[in-house]
């Protein structure tokens, strides 16, 4: 599989592992110094969603692919992968060099149907991540 633009064979690899080996539940992803680089990955990992949210920074942009998992109305469990560009507003001149890093992800992950822009951490607010996924 090639990459696509916009994102690092690493970075793919890694949102390769979130989906097939279900090891991890997160991949973040950022730009190296150069904003023409493709994205690659800062952490891979198990984060729970307080971790998620701290793991963000203030004042850079991020992609993020995280499995969520919460309780359907009816109790059953479930599991929906989310894709996040995170953009606080201090990151504003980033904002276009992450662009095509975020719609090659929608790309590659053409099944995940929750795609979010978050520019504040309330806007990641668990029982808000839960409803767009429910």
């Amino acid at each position: 599989m090639s990459s696509p633009t916009g994102l690092s064979e690493d970075g793919l690899a890694a949102v390769r592992h979130l989906r097939e080996l279900r090891e991890i539940n997160t991949v973040i992803l950022r730009r190296p110094d150069s904003p023409d680089a493709a994205l690659v990955p800062e952490l891979e990992g198990n984060l729970t969603h307080d971790e998620l949210v701290q793991a963000l920074p203030s004042d850079e942009p991020r992609l993020v692919v995280h499995e969520l998992s919460f309780a359907s109305p009816e109790g059953a469990r479930r599991n929906e992968i989310l894709l996040i560009f995170w953009m606080p507003p201090a990151a504003g001149e980033l904002e276009e060099a992450y662009a095509a890093g975020f719609s090659a992800l929608k790309e590659q992950l053409a099944d995940v149907h929750v795609h979010l822009t978050a520019r504040r951490a309330d806007q990641l607010a668990y029982r808000r991540l839960v409803a767009l996924a429910g």
